[in-house]
């Protein structure tokens, strides 16, 4: 497995690995697939400081990790906010843990001080492998989504880095 950072080529296998969250999951909020143009766009805008890491098996990208600006307004600056995802029938062999691990260490050598972490309430398996690298709850948004006709909790987490 090779952890590297994404490619502008990547953005199909992204956009594959993102949109069948969409479609099938509440693990997004969002709700309408990603046409390949938006991906591109959401890759350029994670270049620089805002990284993106895929994970790569056998020249396939199977998972990918991001850091984006955590809010607009300048204090927030040393702030980010990571986002992972990983394939499907790749889930359950270390993949997730070693991509949210180095995400974290490329957020540190950017010198940002804390990074975010917003997970859909339900979903313990990220709860957990959030926690094995060292992000705390910091609080629970009630309520706050609706998808699938169910309203969804937020679960809040931070690292200090």
């Amino acid at each position: 497995m090779l952890l590297r950072l994404a490619r502008p080529a990547d953005a199909e296998a992204i956009r594959t690995i993102y949109n069948a969250e969409v479609t099938g999951s509440t693990v997004t909020f969002d709700l309408r697939p990603r046409s390949l143009e938006e991906q591109r766009a959401w890759l350029d805008a994670r270049s620089g400081a805002f990284a993106v890491l895929v994970a790569e098996d056998e020249g396939e990208v199977v998972g990918f990790a991001s850091l984006s600006p955590y809010r607009d307004r300048p204090a927030y600056s040393t702030t980010v906010e990571e986002s992972i995802y990983i394939r499907h029938d790749q889930r359950g062999k270390g993949l997730g843990k070693a991509l949210l691990g180095e995400i974290v260490e490329v957020a540190s050598r950017q010198g940002f001080h804390t990074i975010m972490a917003r997970v859909v309430g339900h979903h313990q398996a990220s709860i957990g492998l959030h926690r094995s690298v060292g992000f705390g709850v910091v609080g629970v948004e009630r309520e706050v989504g609706r998808k699938f006709g169910k309203w969804l909790d937020v679960v809040v987490m931070q690292r200090m880095l």
